[in-house]
């Protein structure tokens, strides 16, 4: 039997991810409810008619932010939780990674997924199960490095819902007060001290010095967590 020749995307009609990258722009700066072909349409300088070329209908543009949201966000934090670390500490560090690199874990996507599922229960509803999925993850890599199933629950939760109030409450610390609160969190998050060669390697891929002081002329914008 011959086979038909591909679909070609015609010209003029942008891509999926045109569309999906205009659709978060929306959902960050507006919410879930600014999300409407027609100003996209306009947004991108493309004719409406073109969205369906690449999406059925509204709900499969909004499912396909669910799934981004899923495999940015949910997908990069466990994954970091399952790196090979010597000491729980060590982890701890590839975790944060997540809170200071949002191709990691996009804080002002979570921000408005969450508040996109206060009125939406099936959203709701997977982020509960996100949470879940999550939470499940940082407590096996408490019980990797032999805490105890309640305390590796507990601190588990201390970690992710510490995080998730910094998100919720839009919490902003420009990078050095960060850095310098890092080793007492990570103390308090595992009862145990870091050594100077984790908080060194953790530093140094976050481009921190911390015997650098900030420029007075160019001070440093404030971060998001």
């Amino acid at each position: 039997m011959e086979k038909l020749p591909k679909r070609r995307e015609p010209s003029g009609r942008g891509s999926p991810e045109v569309w999906l990258d205009a659709a978060y722009d929306l959902l960050i700066e507006s919410g879930v409810d600014a999300i409407r072909i027609v100003p996209l349409a306009e947004k991108l300088q493309l004719a409406r008619t073109s969205f369906y070329w690449f999406f059925e209908d509204r709900s499969a543009l909004l499912a396909a932010l669910l799934d981004r949201w899923r495999s940015v966000n949910t997908a990069s934090l466990i994954q970091r939780t399952e790196l090979y670390a010597e000491s729980i500490t060590e982890a701890i560090f590839n975790l944060f990674d997540c809170w200071l690199d949002s191709k990691l874990f996009d804080s002002k996507f979570e921000f408005s997924i969450r508040s996109w599922a206060l009125q939406s229960p099936d959203v709701a509803a997977e982020m509960r199960s996100a949470d879940n999925a999550r939470i499940d993850a940082l407590t096996k890599m408490f019980l990797r490095f032999g805490f105890d199933p309640l305390a590796a629950d507990v601190r588990a939760r201390t970690i992710y819902l510490t995080q998730i109030g910094y998100i919720s409450m839009k919490s902003e610390e420009d990078l050095q007060t960060r850095m310098t609160r890092i080793p007492s969190y990570v103390e308090i998050f595992t009862g145990q001290t870091a050594l100077p060669r984790e908080l060194d390697r953790f530093f140094a891929r976050h481009g921190y010095n911390p015997t650098e002081k900030p420029s007075s002329s160019a001070p440093r914008r404030p971060r998001k967590t």
